[in-house]
């Protein structure tokens, strides 16, 4: 009895670890500028919205999913039988289970509705830009900017 409230405990607990961990994944949000880009030099270059569609940007898959996933499944499937033997096989069978069970559910969190924008820069040339859905909604005809720090990139209305 003991063994099972353990478990229970223990399955719940890495449950809400999963949860955490997954929920505080970071996001392309437009709006959301990271703090290593704070009072960095931009380039910027003006342009105009050519067309503006929605994509989905697959969810990511760094493991975190993976191993909560299978400690929870070992934890469960280790306590679905009193007998040693059982419990042992049980808990290897929960852990795969669990392992692809976890990385399914950070893919699937993870995974966030997005834009992608493309634009003509005065030059001529085009751009398409794929961002998270921000503040501003883009329209052809819009006058924008096209920000560039280090290897990211957002597009944002230009000012009037």
């Amino acid at each position: 009895m003991h063994h099972r409230l353990f478990s229970s405990i223990g399955l719940t607990a890495a449950a809400a670890s999963l949860a955490l961990v997954l929920g505080g994944c970071s996001t392309s949000d437009p709006d959301m500028v990271s703090r290593d880009n704070a009072q960095t030099m931009s380039q910027v270059q003006d342009g105009v919205v050519l067309s503006v569609r929605k994509v989905t940007v697959d969810g990511s898959q760094s493991g975190v999913g993976a191993v909560v996933g299978g400690v929870v499944g070992a934890i469960g499937g280790s306590a679905g039988s009193g007998v040693q033997r059982e419990s042992q096989v049980l808990g290897v069978l929960g852990a795969v289970a669990g392992a692809a069970a976890g990385n399914a559910a950070e893919r699937l969190v993870t995974k966030e509705d997005a834009i992608e924008i493309l634009v003509q820069l005065k030059g001529g040339e085009r751009r398409a830009i794929v961002q998270a859905k921000g503040t501003q909604n883009f329209e052809p005809g819009d006058a924008v900017i096209i920000v560039t720090t280090g290897n990211k990139v957002r597009v944002t209305k230009a000012p009037k």
